[in-house]
């Protein structure tokens, strides 16, 4: 075999530059798998009526924006239809699951607090503006309006207090204990989340508006905490020694664990456990005494600032988060353990290798031939990697029908590979290839087939990925990134190798 043609073969070298890239990208970034793999809960939520696409995402959105406020981990949600909300958690437990669960049966509680006394309620926002620009300001601004009350009770609070914090909540661990490390503690204290040295710090605020307490953890003794946690619904652990959580529940006691994610700077992790969003600075506009029921927060960036506008548009659903228009109620949950998952990624392995060895020996069984089949396994298995690569690079979750997906690609480059053996074969005359002409004639059909194929699986798996949702999708995306890597690397790589191994004496 001239195995130096072969590698100096261009689309033989992307092949096996798509390989390696692959294979860098699935151990560098690993693969994300969906919780029928790794195991996980899949919770149907129904709104309480249908609601228009403008509704439906408000309320998705509200719904992530406090379920992450949990600190679980590889949350999606996703509509299906005008009243249903897939919410999809994987490589959680049934503890986790549950606090899931009620989350989402609550509505949203928003509160209003300044200098320790909460001012405003979900029950006091009237109305809640679309987010704009404003260039004098060089700002995002979320207008919205409050209560005549409300604005009274903040109008007095307020009254000479330039620069002081607000904050506004949702969600908050109201009568909770929180442990924290001192370095947290310390960031609660400091002018990140106090602005002016008069106002009271973010723990006293805590404690005066929703009885939180909040302690620096220094290795005190578990008889301590409990001391300490009593009248309170639950401890929160919040990056402390872990070995705590089972000593307090042998206590009775309620415990939750929070962890710093990857990437998540201090500030955002203090905001996520505490559900606050800001503090946003009091202007002096707001401090006469006299009551303003028109209000505005400001959140400072260009125009072209994406962080900055993504941030107004969080608080604005924060605002709303209080009121939602439409109840939502959890109607199903599945649960997968992850013990399970962990038996459907040994069968999934196994049926893959089974069926690469089954096609190997069929395609031997018809040609007779080790250098048709060994060629035609190795390029399916490098569509695999291919495949696998990308769903590693862009983070897509791996489940069931994305598999189905991978092994359906995979099924339809095998027809493909043998049109272009045939083709091939079919030149062969005294054990060689019939002259370059011929050649180009042969392959340009074979390829004709497979484009033609190819472009029809693409239409309608695009239609299936556009219209439909949860796991269709998956199976549609993988078929079609499996088609197209095939068309584009595999195919044409193997058949020059397929010409270089057809062409060798018999």
């Amino acid at each position: 075999m001239n195995l130096k043609k072969l590698l100096l073969n261009g689309r033989v070298l992307l092949l096996l530059l798509v390989i390696l890239v692959s294979i860098i990208t699935i151990v560098s970034q690993g693969i994300t798998y969906g919780l029928d793999v790794s195991g996980g809960v899949e919770i149907t939520a129904q709104l309480e009526n249908p609601v228009d696409q403008s509704t439906m995402e408000e309320v998705r959105t509200s719904l992530e924006t406090r379920l992450n406020t949990l600190g679980v981990k590889d949350i999606t949600l996703e509509p299906w239809g005008d009243q249903i909300i897939k919410i999809r958690v994987a490589n959680v437990t049934e503890e986790e699951a549950n606090s899931i669960i009620n989350t989402i049966n609550r509505q949203g509680v928003f509160y209003a607090e300044f200098n320790g006394i909460i001012f405003a309620t979900g029950a006091d926002i009237n109305r809640v503006d679309q987010v704009s620009y404003d260039p004098r300001e060089g700002a995002w601004i979320v207008p919205f309006s409050i209560s005549k009350e409300a604005a009274e009770k903040f109008a007095q609070l307020a009254l000479g207090k330039v620069g002081y914090p607000v904050d506004i909540f949702l969600d908050p661990p109201v009568d909770s204990l929180l442990i924290v490390p001192q370095e947290l503690y310390s960031l609660m204290s400091s002018g990140e989340f106090q602005f002016s040295s008069d106002a009271k710090p973010l723990p006293s605020r805590l404690k005066e508006a929703f009885n939180i307490d909040i302690v620096p953890y220094g290795n005190q003794s578990i008889e301590e905490i409990a001391k300490l946690a009593r009248g309170k619904e639950k401890v929160i652990l919040v990056e402390v020694n872990s070995d705590l959580e089972s000593q307090l529940k042998n206590l009775g006691i309620k415990v939750e664990e929070r962890e710093l994610r990857a990437g998540e700077s201090a500030d955002d992790f203090v905001r996520r456990v505490l559900g606050l969003y800001g503090p946003y600075r009091l202007q002096e506009g707001l401090t006469t005494g006299e009551p303003h029921t028109e209000l505005a927060i400001s959140i400072g960036g260009s125009k072209e600032d994406i962080t900055a506008m993504k941030q107004a548009q969080v608080v604005s659903v924060v605002l709303r988060s209080g009121s939602l228009p439409v109840k939502v109620f959890v109607e199903g949950v599945n649960y997968i353990p992850p013990t399970l998952g962990e038996q459907f990624k040994k069968q999934v392995l196994q049926a893959g290798l089974a069926a690469l060895l089954v096609v190997g020996l069929v395609v031997y069984l018809h040609y007779r031939k080790v250098k048709i089949a060994v060629p035609v396994v190795l390029t399916s298995l490098s569509e695999v990697v291919a495949i696998l690569g990308v769903a590693a690079l862009i983070k897509w979750n791996l489940d069931l029908p994305s598999i189905a997906g991978i092994i359906a690609a995979i099924g339809t480059g095998v027809d493909q590979q043998i049109v272009i053996t045939d083709e091939l074969l079919g030149g062969i005359k005294v054990g060689k290839i019939t002259k370059r002409s011929g050649i180009l004639k042969r392959m340009g059909r074979a390829f004709f087939v497979i484009w033609a194929s190819a472009t029809t699986t693409i239409v309608a798996m695009s239609f299936l990925f556009r219209f439909f949702v949860g796991g269709l999708r998956g199976f549609a995306f993988t078929t079609i990134l499996g088609v197209l890597i095939g068309i584009l690397i595999t195919r044409p790589a193997y058949a020059e190798i397929a010409k270089v191994l057809l062409s060798e004496k018999r």
